[in-house]
């Protein structure tokens, strides 16, 4: 559920103002509004915060490649820590410098790699001496075009080009009017080639001395985290005392305040909290324009979606539903569907055991991740011994009681049965009546929430008339893509013409949808709001329809991950039996299968959560359009 939410504005001393607020963090329920603070402490903490966030990552960089255990540190004080992050950065930025100047060097000693050795004092030298050289290079083939006229003096002749130098009789003089075209002066470099090497070189020693003193400093990664979360705390802090409304003046009777949202479950300790320090506070309910934090409370089982959840960055609006239980639910079968392999699942299930062990031999609670994965990786099990698909394997290869043990209409192992001979459905046509069935089911509880919403408004016959729309669609679904013959427009059953049905149920939910669906109190605006998005209002016909379809998704992309299981197998095939091949069958084995997983696993995060956080969805009404409550406390996240 979306815990409620209370408005609560504070009122205090302005002289009081920090100790206030430190009481406020140690109450940690009330998430404020947004602020933006400003000043010189402002300012410098979240530069050193950043600094700190930039050798974090450029330490943990060098962590991985560490090769040696990483050795223990002295202990140092927050401000040396900022002291020795600031020296990480510094390292990396004169690293950054030094590489660049090692890229324009080698640049700068290519281009002189068919002069030889090169030192501009040495043209100086010969300029007061009244001779002036210049560099030039000229296409092998035109070099016998220069006039006799002018004095050249041949250093080089390349593959392509000749290099020599143009002899002067004064700085200035124009080029000569027997040089080609296809010839053009060479700059010299701005140093000699020599010290454009000695340069590189010690570049290059001062790079490893960099890194070297950067390596050194490994060990306090862990420290630095930990200074970075008290910054992070710090800037929080700060940026609320100098964010807050305030009178003009420094008088002892000004005042301070801000205001913020508080769950209804946490009113007392805030109440508490305000008597104890003699602040002034108004309570009240937000209104429509307020933007409310979401707070979820639910029970262990559904609470297993959160780390999904999190990692999407998904949260419901304050005003909308919460549907954890029902995401949780769809999800999980979504993932056994996707996966679709009973082997894959048993692994995931060890992998997910064996964490589940290490992190209780550690002594630490064992995570909602871990528990979320193992129950994905029971779904999977399940799915796969319904469907009979183990490691792809071909059925004939499997023993006669696992393909007993499966459900016969969706079987891998019983596709001779069901053939769709006399009129039946084939195991592929059951699959895909499955999913459309699933689809029919999590769109009716999406509809089914828009009737509870709006019980006591006629805005939920508009719902009611969508639910008709997708009863109806469903069965077009099925004529369509399944199969005409097995599910015709003019079946009859029990005397019900099943066809006739379905469309008379699009079209009275049509009309109900079209009248009602945007309802606010008054009939003719609502289907004066639905004239004025009629192509709109048609195009939700067509949308039902591609709904459904949607979920054909699950039975495809399991087929696409049962092919390449079966491909691994086939390509395997040849070796099984030959010693010397044995290791290259379990390189395949593992490579061939471990990729399949990781693809099911993306085909899960594209697939899976895009059928709750869109068809869903869509349904619900759902924008997705929340942010999480998390509340002015002593732990901060950042």
């Amino acid at each position: 559920m979306i815990v409620p939410m209370k408005k609560v504005s504070l009122v205090l001393l302005k002289r009081e103002q920090k100790q206030a607020l430190v009481q406020l963090r140690k109450a940690g329920v009330m998430h404020l509004e947004s602020l933006e603070g400003s000043g010189e402490k402002l300012q410098s903490l979240k530069e050193s915060y950043e600094t700190m966030q930039v050798a974090s990552s450029i330490l943990s960089e060098l962590k991985k490649a560490a090769k040696k255990g990483i050795p223990a540190c002295e202990p140092l004080s927050d401000e040396e820590i900022i002291s020795l992050c600031s020296a990480v950065v510094a390292n990396a930025e004169r690293k950054k410098s030094l590489l660049d100047a090692i890229a324009a060097n080698t640049v700068e000693l290519e281009r002189f790699t068919e002069w030889g050795e090169v030192n501009p004092e040495d043209f100086d030298y010969l300029a007061e001496k009244g001779l002036y050289f210049t560099l030039y290079e000229i296409p092998k083939e035109k070099y016998n075009l220069i006039g006799d006229d002018v004095k050249v003096l041949m250093v080089n002749k390349g593959k392509s080009h000749v290099h020599f130098l143009l002899i002067s009789e004064s700085k200035d003089e124009p080029r000569p009017a027997g040089l080609p075209a296809e010839a053009y002066a060479v700059p010299v470099p701005r140093c000699s080639t020599e010290q454009l090497r000695e340069e590189i070189k010690a570049a290059h020693a001062e790079i490893l001395s960099l890194d070297a003193d950067n390596l050194s400093k490994v060990p306090y990664v862990a420290a630095i985290a930990e200074v970075s979360k008290k910054l992070a705390g710090d800037i929080d802090f700060e940026n609320i005392y100098t964010g807050m409304g305030t009178e003009e003046g420094d008088t002892s009777a000004s005042l301070a305040w801000l205001t913020g949202f508080v769950p209804v479950d946490a009113l007392d300790t805030l109440k508490k909290s305000a008597h104890d320090n003699h602040w002034a506070f108004a309570i009240a309910d937000p209104s429509d324009d307020d933007a409310v934090p979401t707070k979820l409370k639910n029970n262990k089982l559904v609470s297993l979606i959160y780390p999904l959840t999190d990692f999407l960055g998904t949260v419901p609006g304050y005003h909308e539903y919460d549907i954890s239980g029902w995401f949780l639910l769809f999800f999980t079968v979504f993932f056994g569907m996707i996966f679709g392999d009973a082997g894959y699942g048993i692994l995931l299930t060890l992998a997910v055991v064996a964490g589940i062990f290490k992190t209780k031999a550690a002594g630490k609670k064992v995570g909602l991740g871990l528990q979320l994965g193992l129950l994905l990786g029971l779904a999977t099990v399940v799915w796969g011994t319904v469907t009979c698909t183990w490691f792809g394997l071909d059925m004939a290869l499997l023993p006669g009681w696992l393909k007993e043990f499966s459900v016969h209409p969706f079987s891998n192992a019983y596709v001779d049965y069901y053939n769709g001979e006399n009129g039946t459905t084939t195991v592929t046509q059951n699959l895909q009546i499955f999913c459309f069935s699933l689809a029919l089911l999590q769109l009716t509880v999406a509809h089914l929430h828009g009737i509870g919403r709006y019980r006591k408004s006629l805005r939920c016959l508009g719902e009611i008339g969508a639910m008709f729309m997708l009863w109806g669609m469903y069965y077009v679904v099925l004529s369509v893509v399944v199969s005409g013959i097995v599910f015709p427009m003019d079946l009859v059953l029990a005397g019900i013409p099943v066809g006739l049905l379905a469309e008379g149920l699009i079209g009275l939910g049509f009309v109900l949808n079209f009248v009602f669906a945007n309802y606010e109190g008054k009939l003719g605006e609502s289907i004066l709001t639905s004239l004025k998005n009629i192509i709109s209002v048609i195009l939700g016909v067509v949308n039902v329809f591609s709904d459904i379809v949607s979920y054909i998704r699950l039975w495809a992309v399991a087929l696409a991950g049962s092919a390449i299981s079966g491909t691994v197998n086939t390509m395997a095939g040849p070796m099984v039996g030959h010693a010397v091949m044995f290791l290259a069958l379990v390189l395949l084995l593992v490579v061939g299968h471990g990729l399949n997983i990781i693809l099911n696993v993306l085909s899960v995060v594209v697939h899976g959560v895009r059928l709750n956080t869109l068809e869903f969805s869509n349904h619900l009404g759902m924008s997705w359009s929340g942010f999480k409550y998390e509340p002015f406390s002593e732990t901060v996240t950042k």
